[in-house]
Order: structure tokens, then C-alpha cells, then sequence
């Protein structure tokens, strides 16, 4: 009886660490390395952990559609400025996106600015590249 409890105690915790180990992604899909913008009209926002969700819609010269976008925790995006209400269904913003690997449209989220002008978020790895090069004259 007692190896029976132990085999099933010994899988319950196999099967625990299991599901915690798969319930977050990795962001190895995005390339950190990038920086693109994607300006649009927010039809969905969720500010939730353990990351915000964005819709886009986006008309240009390839037409309308829908651009879903990843971002930062709340409390990781808090530290970056924003801050509840800053972006709300229908309001046209501008984000920096680290794009994802595969060329579909969309990416991680770094940062964004609204229509009115208010920016939150981080500077991406070629941001900063770009402003080091423009430093040093290049």
C-alpha cells in the first residue's frame, strides 16, 4: 500500500511540474534583434498577465486587416509608463514591435504612442542601435 501511495504522489508531482513548466511560452518566436511600426485602430486590449493582448486594425496599401500583437505583463508595462485607460477600443495608436520570426504580420509589443502623443514602453535592441549610430555620426 505504501508504494502505491508513493507511485502516485511521485506521478501527481511529475504531472504538476509538467503542467507548470508548459503554461508559459517562450519568446524565442519574436526577433528582439528587429524593431518595426504598425500604425492601427484598437479593436480588441487586455491589459492582463502574463501578457497584454492587442488587436489592430491597419489600412494601408496592401488593404484592412487585423494584426494581432503581444506584449508585456501589466506590472512590466506599469513600469514603463503605462497606465490603466492610456489605451481603450477605437483609439488609433502607433506600437514598436519586435516582429516575429515566420514574416507574419505582427510581433511583441516595446512600445507604443497614442494619438495624443503619450508614449510608454521600452526601447528595442535596434532602437538603441539606430541612436548609437546617429551618437557617433554614422
Amino acid at each position: 500500500m505504501k508504494q502505491l501511495v508513493s507511485l502516485v504522489s511521485a506521478l501527481a508531482l511529475v504531472v504538476a511540474l509538467g503542467v507548470t513548466a508548459s503554461a508559459h511560452h517562450s519568446a524565442v518566436q519574436y526577433d528582439f534583434g528587429k524593431s518595426t511600426t504598425i500604425t492601427g485602430v484598437v479593436t480588441k486590449f487586455q491589459a492582463i498577465n502574463p501578457h497584454m493582448r492587442l488587436t489592430l486594425r491597419v489600412t494601408d496599401e496592401k488593404g484592412t486587416r487585423d494584426v494581432e500583437i503581444e506584449g508585456h505583463s501589466t506590472n512590466n508595462m506599469y513600469r514603463a509608463g503605462y497606465r490603466d485607460g492610456l489605451i481603450k477600443v477605437g483609439d488609433k495608436v502607433t506600437v514598436s514591435v519586435a516582429p516575429l520570426r515566420n514574416g507574419v504580420e505582427g510581433g511583441y509589443m516595446v512600445a507604443a504612442v497614442t494619438a495624443s502623443g503619450t508614449r510608454f514602453g521600452v526601447q528595442s535592441a535596434a532602437e538603441r542601435a539606430r541612436e548609437r549610430e546617429k551618437a557617433e555620426g554614422k
